[in-house]
């Protein structure tokens, strides 16, 4: 996110510049940084539309970050499908403990995730699991396809949610934790996490999927499908939650972090989130320094 365009395509790291709308943060004054900390960018029509136009133009990981994989030409995949190809994976140094799935942003794919959790994230008991999502009409982009989790119809705590796409892709999720439970690795030795829009779902999926996790992470993300909960669900009622968020993200802003800590702390008082300074919608050196040591508390040993 800090980093020109010229030095992003020179590198195969960028974790700086995955997800939720890459690049527009710190590339472009226009999208108001007067804004209010308590109004969403999209309720000025011509901001959303400049918004929407720029999460189009911007270059998503597959380019950016390539470390190897199938391109979305190189798949056979019906167009409601939730993912494409085969996820990077971390493989453990050693015995492997735990795993971390952890779930890419808007515009992105896995590679650049995978590349920060087997470097400067690393847990070297732990495989990570960073799955990428199929292209999809993206309703806030214009219509536009994109790799997405699910459709996105606005950026305010008002805009309405894709019901159908959200639960697709949380069944999605909750099959990878599946994959992984059948193969020897107990759920609460599971932790499933994302950034951004990839964050919201990890928050959603791991509360809803009916046995006890490891832990669940969300950065620079949001609670969704918050009326539905407590509810029925209760296995992850008492699990560690990460919550990580930059104190001037302007895209999803700060306070959506502190709403959504409050709102799930009604039913689960382990949740907790960290606040980094100076920090916009993107991620830190600090924040995955804390990740790692949450990664390594919870289903490392």
């Amino acid at each position: 996110m800090l980093r020109s365009r010229n030095a992003a395509l020179s590198t195969s790291r960028c974790v700086f510049l995955s997800g939720l709308f890459t690049r527009v943060l710190l590339s472009s004054a226009a999208v108001s940084t007067q804004s209010s900390s308590s109004t969403v960018l999209a309720s000025k029509p011509s901001q959303q539309k400049f918004l929407a136009s720029i999460i189009g133009s911007s270059l998503s990981s597959r380019l950016l970050c390539s470390l190897g994989g199938s391109s979305p030409s190189d798949e056979e995949e019906t167009p409601m499908s939730i993912s494409q190809g085969t996820p990077a994976v971390v493989k453990p140094r050693g015995e492997q403990k735990g795993t971390l799935i952890f779930l890419h942003g808007l515009g992105d794919q896995g590679h650049g995730w995978a590349d920060s959790f087997s470097t400067e994230a690393r847990v070297d008991t732990v495989k990570v699991i960073c799955p990428h999502s199929s292209e999809r009409s993206v309703s806030l982009n214009m219509g536009m396809r994109m790799p997405a989790w699910y459709d996105l119809f606005g950026l305010s705590l008002t805009s309405p949610e894709d019901n159908e796409g959200i639960q697709n892709a949380a069944a999605y999720v909750h099959s990878l934790i599946d994959a992984e439970v059948a193969a020897g690795v107990p759920a609460s030795k599971v932790i499933v996490g994302g950034f951004s829009m990839g964050g919201a779902l990890a928050i959603y999926a791991g509360l809803t999927y009916p046995q006890k996790l490891g832990g669940i992470i969300g950065l620079s993300s949001f609670f969704l499908q918050r009326t539905k909960f407590p509810g029925a669900y209760t296995a992850n009622n008492a699990t560690n939650i990460f919550l990580g968020h930059g104190n001037v993200d302007q895209l999803v802003p700060f306070q959506f972090g502190q709403m959504s800590e409050t709102l799930i702390k009604k039913f689960n008082p382990n949740v907790q989130l960290h606040a980094y300074r100076d920090m916009g919608h993107q991620s830190c050196a600090e924040e995955m320094r804390d990740v790692k040591a949450f990664i390594s508390n919870n289903i490392g040993k």
